[in-house]
């Protein structure tokens, strides 16, 4: 051994580390473990790692560059100083291996020499989008720190929350510096807001303490959603029993890696270790990071002994002597190139499965989806890219929704019901929601004032299908309603008037039966229509139906009636003259014989005739005379039952043209747009009467004022139905877009 010790080549490695954090004293004791454990069994190798550890500050990294010409830098801990070591590293040419700098704006697209040893935080973020999808939250709030690090994940997050539908309403953003006071300052504000999804993107120290401020306010009781990203549940472990207690009913999606014998046995041996160099420290909890830096000191061990690296000076860059940079001093390593090549080609089978680098960062493969209760977090499910949200990975999931597919969840509050994720909110400003006044076709909007409370009851078909559509919403949208009309329970203009208002900012939108139309889309916008849309002309009936006691006479004229009786007659005597010499049916008397010839004609019309017919001329005459009668039976009944049941009803009024040629009165609704559509169709204003009521146009009808009225469909059909007796439609239909709700466009946008 210590032949081949003397025979080994020390290569100088950097690792910088914030010796003062959690993740700072895990992430060294376990880079010394795992070369310790490589080169005990790969003594072979020729390469030895010598590590020169330096906590981290700006200039560290560049002294370890300038005056050490280390060949590569594990580390530094948080992305915020790792965009500067890279930087450096670019320059130098010197890999920058990272455990624990997560952010995605640290990218080796940018920098080629920048590899990341750990998941990149936006390869959560479709784990945590399932979880929202899952319970069909529909608004979510982040709340994350102020820096590199917090701000990275958001674009990816919102991209990923927009493919599922859910809106980000809000971003709470918390300097990592902040105070208590600043912390609950913004905790009261969204307590304000309707939103009660929250994802919480943070460092460990930061989310204890947020998470100690959002019980002590009671935002972690019924109804509260959070969910925390990777960063805070990876350190779970490691946090003081009060903020897991303040922490209770939270989700959250935690890098998922196989138990093993291997990492059981390392588990072990590093918590004893860590209690031997630190006695003052109790129950030390290794979580990922420290799992992520043992591999990628592995990684880098095998790396640098497939790469052969011998020559471990830096190759200076020709400096002036004026030069008084120090980034201008150190110069460029020559195994830089082979070493990141040799880097990125390393696979093996580490302690969080297999360790392989692709884009320069390690490839995730499932996130478990947990659940603080009690001491820490219960494993509820699991997503993968392939399957999505599932409870077990080796069993493909069957079920139809996503939240089935989870365990049992304990919610904030100790509640087992799914929040609904919004609440109506304290400072929420009500959506004034104009609504006509009209003193007829209450059956679709009806104003009733209340004189006692000052206020007004509305109710209608429209109304209904508001409100239908305001509780279907996943959120909440405090409205109230607003008459359009004056104190004496009038209306105050025109529909066009009251639709103006939304533009002028007075109301929020307007419910009702307000028609769709071009001129009133310029200035504001409408929903779908919710009705038949068109515009119709109603005029009285003629009744045409003659209606006495002699009904039955009418489908034959009186010559085809005198014809039909003669007929009668005429085909029993040719039967008679053929059948009484031969046949003693037709024999006798003469007034039996006589009877004969009646009674065989008649007969023949339900066809039960007694008299046998043997001549085959008086035969083939029965056979014409039965065909006929057939014919002149079914004839009459058809006619008969057609004049009995179908109403023989005409309009009085046929063409729009016939009323403008004779200048014929036309009705209208009131405040309607019907009357600016007539003028343009040609009719004189003179000519045009109004109405507000149904009964009212049946009057006018009633006493000849009008000789025909125009209308919209839902009207008409109103109106059909209590007089369909008296009156009917006349073709054609003058097209509309139907009823809708209207709204300005920053309403339609945000709603």
């Amino acid at each position: 051994m210590a032949k081949a010790q003397n025979n080994t080549i020390p290569v100088n490695v950097g690792v910088v580390l914030d010796m003062n954090t959690w993740v700072g004293k895990m992430g060294l004791s376990c880079i010394t473990m795992a070369l310790s454990d490589f080169y005990a069994s790969h003594g072979h190798y020729r390469t030895r790692l010598v590590l020169n550890t330096r906590d981290s500050k700006k200039d560290v990294a560049l002294d370890l560059l300038e005056n050490v010409e280390v060949q590569a830098i594990i580390g530094p801990e948080t992305s915020m100083q790792a965009d500067f070591v890279i930087d450096l590293g670019e320059k130098a040419q010197v890999p920058i291996i990272s455990f624990s700098a997560t952010s995605p704006s640290l990218s080796s697209i940018w920098s080629p020499y920048f590899v990341r040893a750990a998941l990149n935080d936006s390869s959560q973020v479709k784990a945590i989008s399932a979880i929202v999808q899952a319970f069909g939250w529909r608004e979510v709030v982040p709340i994350y720190v102020n820096n590199e690090f917090g701000e990275g994940i958001i674009p990816y997050l919102t991209d990923a929350l927009q493919d599922i539908n859910t809106r980000v309403p809000y971003r709470s953003v918390i300097s990592p510096l902040a105070t208590d006071d600043q912390i609950v300052e913004e905790l009261y504000k969204l307590m304000t807001m309707q939103t009660r999804v929250f994802i919480v993107h943070m460092n460990r120290t930061l989310a204890s303490r947020l998470f100690i401020k959002v019980k002590d306010v009671g935002m972690m009781s019924e109804g509260y959603v959070w969910i925390i990203t990777n960063a805070v549940t990876n350190g779970l472990s490691s946090m003081d029993p009060s903020v897991i207690d303040s922490m209770e009913g939270v989700l959250g999606v935690k890098t998922y890696f196989p138990t093993t014998k291997q990492l059981q046995d390392f588990t072990v041996r590093w918590k004893r270790k860590y209690q031997q160099d630190n006695p003052t420290v109790f129950n030390a909890q290794l979580n990922v990071f420290g799992l992520w830096a043992y591999d990628a000191a592995t990684a880098l061990a095998i790396a640098v002994e497939q790469a052969s690296v011998t020559n471990s000076k830096f190759q200076k860059a020709n400096i002036s002597g004026n030069s008084t940079t120090d980034l201008e001093n150190f110069g460029v390593s020559q195994n830089g190139p082979k070493l990141l090549q040799a880097l990125l080609n390393t696979k093996f089978r580490g302690l969080t499965g297999d360790f392989h680098i692709v884009n320069g960062q390690l490839q995730s493969s499932a996130y478990q989806i947990v659940n603080v209760i009690g001491n820490g977090g219960r494993g509820i499910g699991f997503w993968t890219a392939e399957n999505g949200v599932v409870r077990d990975l080796n069993v493909k999931s069957t079920n139809s929704t996503l939240n089935a597919n989870l365990g049992s969840i304990i919610w904030p509050g100790d509640t087992t019901s799914p929040p609904k994720g919004w609440t109506i909110p304290t400072n929420g400003k009500n959506l004034r929601i104009g609504v006509p006044v009209k003193g007829g076709f209450s059956e679709f909007v009806k104003v009733t004032p209340n004189p006692g409370t000052n206020t007004a009851t509305v109710t209608g078909y429209c109304i209904d299908v508001f409100d239908a559509v305001m509780a279907a919403l996943p959120y909440a949208v405090p409205h109230e309603y607003v008459p359009f009309g004056t104190p004496d329970g009038k209306s105050n203009g025109t529909y066009d008037d009251m639709v103006y208002q939304v533009y002028l900012g007075k109301l929020d939108a307007v419910v009702g039966d307000t028609t769709i139309i071009a001129s009133r889309s310029q200035y504001v916008d409408f929903s779908l229509p919710y009705t038949e849309s068109g515009v119709s002309m109603m005029v009285p009936i003629r009744d045409n139906r003659r209606k006495n006691a002699w009904v039955f006479l009418k489908p034959l004229t009186w010559e085809l009636w005198v014809t039909s009786f003669c007929s009668f007659i005429f085909v029993g005597f040719v039967v008679w003259v053929l059948e009484h010499r031969i046949n003693e049916d037709f024999r006798g008397p003469p007034s039996h014989q006589m009877g004969s010839i009646f009674w065989f004609s008649f007969s023949t019309m339900v066809f039960a005739h007694r008299e046998k017919v043997v001549s085959n001329l008086g035969r083939f005459v029965v056979i014409i005379w039965c065909f006929v009668v057939l014919i002149l039976t079914q004839s009459y009944t058809a006619s008969l039952t057609s004049m009995l049941t179908v109403q023989q009803l005409t309009p009085t009024v046929t063409d729009v043209k016939e009323l403008i040629n004779k200048r014929e009165n036309v009705g209208y609704q009131k405040d309607s747009f019907v009357h600016e559509l007539l003028k343009r169709m040609g009719l004189d204003d003179t000519t045009l009467k109004v109405y507000g009521s149904p009964e009212e146009l049946d009057e006018l009808f009633s006493n000849g004022s009008i000789a025909a009225a125009f209308d919209e469909i839902p009207y008409i059909k109103l109106f059909l139905a209590k007089y369909c007796s008296k009156y009917t439609t006349v073709a054609p239909i003058y097209k509309t877009d139907g009823f809708g709700f209207v709204s300005n466009l920053y309403l339609s946008l945000s709603t």
